[in-house]
């Protein structure tokens, strides 16, 4: 099931700076991120048969719906300060983003169609 990590925040009259680097756990193959999202539009709605993945909202925030096949989970992502890491059994959906929503994807594999698995537990 899914989980949370910290990264490390500087903070100080200048603003913040927050490091990832070291706290992935899984090496860096493909990076992406959704924005102008439109409402009431759901994403994700899939899982892996391989593919991790770390979700950072680096902007306002989204929900998401994680089902592994035993437990089902609803969380919110609302600060880029914190990951949620995704395994590749956990078939989710991502919605209900904010307006100002910039959520980044950090993934342990390239791009490929037949990775994804589009049915969800029942």
């Amino acid at each position: 099931m899914a989980y949370f990590i910290k990264f490390k925040t500087n903070s100080d009259s200048r603003g913040h700076l927050t490091v990832i680097e070291k706290e992935i756990p899984f090496d860096i193959k493909r990076v992406y991120y959704i924005y102008g999202v439109a409402p009431g539009s759901i994403r994700g709605q899939h899982r892996h048969h391989r593919t991790v993945h770390a979700l950072v909202c680096l902007k306002g925030s989204c929900d998401l719906y994680i089902n592994d096949g035993k437990k089902k989970e609803r969380i919110t992502l609302s600060g880029p300060d914190q990951g949620l890491i995704l395994p590749p059994e956990d078939w989710h959906s991502m919605y209900n983003f904010s307006e100002d929503a910039i959520l980044m994807v950090l993934a342990s594999e390239y791009y490929d169609p037949d990775e994804y698995i589009a049915e969800e537990y029942l």
